[in-house]
This record gives structure tokens, sequence and C-alpha cells, in this order.
């Protein structure tokens, strides 16, 4: 999308991905100044994440003190969320650089009120939430500690304005990113481990708050850092009954809480054995020795192919060392197209045989297939047919393209050869006796 030009965008984003159209223009510049690669991809990422940790110790110094703010920006990049999304490219950790910062601006607001500070800091949460909507949650979590705080109602006010101003600001993407609901079809009901993760993460947030310092100014370090922790995700989980929405990556941000909340507790740890004696030294050391041994192997393995729901390039790998010059290419369903796009190359000598417009030449990202008849005509034109497809399991389309194409091939054809390669099935077919 970030190679397409602008009108190109533009266009793309009248159907789908509109929520991620900024984010898209952002790395279309990036890329302009440095087509990197994969590397020019990620870096954002990395440097977002990198401005969080800063933003963080800033944050739980002006709330707790200097060590609170190392030690909880110290303990943010540990987190395995985080650390996986610094990797990727994606607007998720530049979301959470804005959020961190954001909230750096509204404890000063809070701290000293002025003009300025009030539209810096909804220039910058409505800059978040435009890369993605559902940043706003993050807005509602400042909205609770704003209103916990019993402040002056100037205070308050200014506040509801800034917030106003960021809704308003939001508001035509998101009712234009209703429209493209579909979308976010794929999202299930959160499962018994996500719900069970995230309530022991609240649970231990909890905990943890009970052990933060004194305000140092009008909103303490939990008054902050607990609702970013727990409402957004809850919030999220609510609406599942609804419509599932709820997806880990939505409230990277949280991140910023627990951080806030552990560093606290880390640095009453430090305080309390500095008046210790030996025996409490050591089982200090031990706790925090326990806490890094658990981190290192999660770290080492989110830095393996293997961590990838999707990894494109080994699919891609895959699918050129079982095919054959003049193969037929299907994608089932047609929105696995999206996997050549990272090694077209790898897929030039094959024959998509749906395909009737490439992605860029159709505004989409995964092209515009053909009319169903013309899908089966042309697959019988095959001796050989290369099937991409979800896993076994995995809720099949119902649209008359899918159907036909898993018709013709089961009538027609029989299953030679398949591989799975992360989340996709490569499936060889070809003509009877042809094997």
């Amino acid at each position: 999308m970030s190679h397409r030009s602008v009108p190109q965008i533009w266009h793309t984003l009248g159907h789908v991905d509109i929520v991620h159209g900024l984010y898209y223009l952002i790395m279309r510049g990036v890329f302009g100044l440095w087509d990197g690669g994969l590397v020019a991809l990620r870096l954002p990422s990395v440097l977002a994440v990198a401005a969080a940790a800063v933003g963080i110790v800033r944050l739980g110094q002006r709330l707790g003190g200097t060590w609170t703010g190392l030690l909880a920006g110290l303990v943010f990049p540990l987190l395995p969320p985080v650390q996986r999304y610094a990797q990727e490219g994606r607007s998720y950790a530049l979301i959470c650089a804005l959020i961190t910062w954001a909230s750096c601006l509204l404890v000063s607001s809070l701290s000293r009120p002025g003009r300025r500070g009030w539209v810096a800091y909804g220039a910058v949460i409505l800059t978040a939430c435009l890369l993605h909507e559902f940043a706003v949650l993050m807005l509602l979590a400042h909205g609770v500690t704003v209103f916990r705080a019993r402040l002056a109602r100037p205070v308050t006010r200014a506040w509801s304005i800034a917030a106003g101003g960021v809704l308003a600001g939001l508001l035509p993407l998101a009712a234009f990113s209703t429209t493209q609901s579909a979308q976010v079809d794929w999202i299930g009901v959160p499962d018994a481990g996500e719900v069970l993760g995230f309530v022991a993460t609240a649970l231990l947030g909890v905990a943890l708050a009970r052990f933060a310092g004194r305000a140092r100014g009008p909103v303490t370090v939990s008054a902050l850092a607990l609702p970013l922790l727990i409402l957004p995700s809850t919030l999220l989980m609510l609406t599942s009954p609804l419509h599932p929405l709820y997806v880990d990556r939505y409230v990277l941000a949280s991140a910023i809480g627990f951080a806030l909340l552990a560093g606290s507790m880390l640095d009453r740890l430090r305080v309390s054995a500095r008046g210790a004696g030996t025996t409490q030294r050591v089982a200090c050391a031990v706790a925090l020795a326990a806490v890094l041994a658990t981190l290192v192997p999660v770290s080492t393995a989110l830095r393996q192919p293997g961590s990838r729901k999707n990894d494109a390039v080994a699919i891609a790998r895959a699918v050129q060392d079982i095919a054959e010059p003049g193969d037929g290419l299907l994608f089932m369903p047609s929105r696995r197209r999206v996997w050549t796009l990272a090694r077209p190359d790898s897929f030039r000598s094959l024959s998509d045989r749906a395909l009737e417009q490439t992605p860029v030449a159709s505004n989409t990202l995964f092209g515009r297939e053909l009319p169903p008849d013309r899908i089966r005509e042309r697959i019988l034109n095959s001796a050989r047919v290369i099937a991409v497809r979800d896993l076994e399991g995995q809720p099949l389309d119902a649209n008359a393209r899918e159907a036909v194409k898993r018709s013709t091939l089961d009538a027609h054809f029989e299953e030679c050869a398949s591989r799975t390669v992360t989340q996709a099935r490569i499936t060889v077919y070809a003509r009877p006796g042809h094997c």
C-alpha cells in the first residue's frame, strides 16, 4: 500500500482499510525518504517503542520520582506484547508512543493548566486516534483519571473541551469506517485463555497499585495507570456479545499502565531493601532474577519466524519450491492473495486462475476476481493447480467465487501433495492420474 501513489491509496481507502489510511501515508513518506525494505518498514516501530520508553521514564518521574520513572521505562520494552509490536510494520507502536506522550501532557496540564498544554494534548491524542480509532479508549481512561482526581472545575472543563475536540476530529473517520465493518468480521469472541490472561493481568495491576508511592502532584501513579491498564480491554470485551472487537494489539497502549505500576512497585522494593537485612535483599534479588528468567525465553521466541501467524516470506518460498512453470495458482479465499505481496517475484511463473485485476490496478488489497463461470473455465484449462488455502477447520467463505473454486477442484482434480507453513496450507492439485 505504501508503495502506491497517493491517489491510488486514496481510492483504495474509499472501500477498504480507511482505519489504517494515515499509517499508509506516513509509511509512504518513510519509503520516499529511504526505500530500505523490511528495515525501513520496521524502523518506525522500533523508534516509537524507544520514544515511548523515554516518555514513560518522564511520566513515572513526575508521578512517583526518578527511580519509579527509570524502572518503569526499563520494564516497558521487556513486556512481550511491546517486544512483538516493536518488530512489526504496523501502527500500534506509534500509537503507544503517542498515548505515552499525551499522558505526559495530561499530567503536566493537570499540574499547571494552560491553553497551549491542552491544545498539545488534544492534538497528540487525536493523531493516535487517527492512526487507529480504538485509541479513543485511552482517552476514556484519561477521563476516569481526571474525574476521579476531584480537581478544580476549570481543570475538568478544560479536559472535557480537549476531549470533545478529539471526538469531533475522529467522528468523520469513525462514521466512514462503519461502512467497512466487514473487515473485522474475522474477529471472534475472546476465548477462555484471552479472558483469563486479561483478568490475571488486571488483578496483578491492582495488586501492584497497592505498592504505588505517594502522589507528587494532583494524580498518583495508580490513578493514571489502572484505568489505562484495565478500561480499554474491558470495554472491547464487553462489546463481544454484540460484535466481537477485542484483539490484543488494539489495546497495546495498556502496557503503559502496567509498566508504571511495576516501576512504582520496584521502587518501593528498592527503598525497602536499603533498610533491610541481607535476607530481604537476597529475596528481592531472587525475585528480580526470576522475572528476567521468565521474560528472556519469551523474548527469544518472539524473534523467531515461527512466532508469526502469517510468515509471508516462508509461504512464498514454499510455493516456489513446489511450483513448476505454467502451473495454475488459486487463493482460497481470495484475501490470501495478500501473501504474494511480500515476494511477488516468487509467483511470476504461475498463472493466477481467478484474478481479473491486480490489487494495484483495482485499488484494492486483494485484487478483483473473475465471475464464477470464468474461474471454473480457467481452472479446467490447467493441468496442475497450486492452491494456497487457510488451515483445516477454518470457516469457508460462502460466496459463489470461493464455492466454484472448491467444487471444481473436488470434481476434476486430485490432491497430490500438501504442506503447512504457519497459517497457510499449500496444496498441489492435478488431473486424475497425473500426480
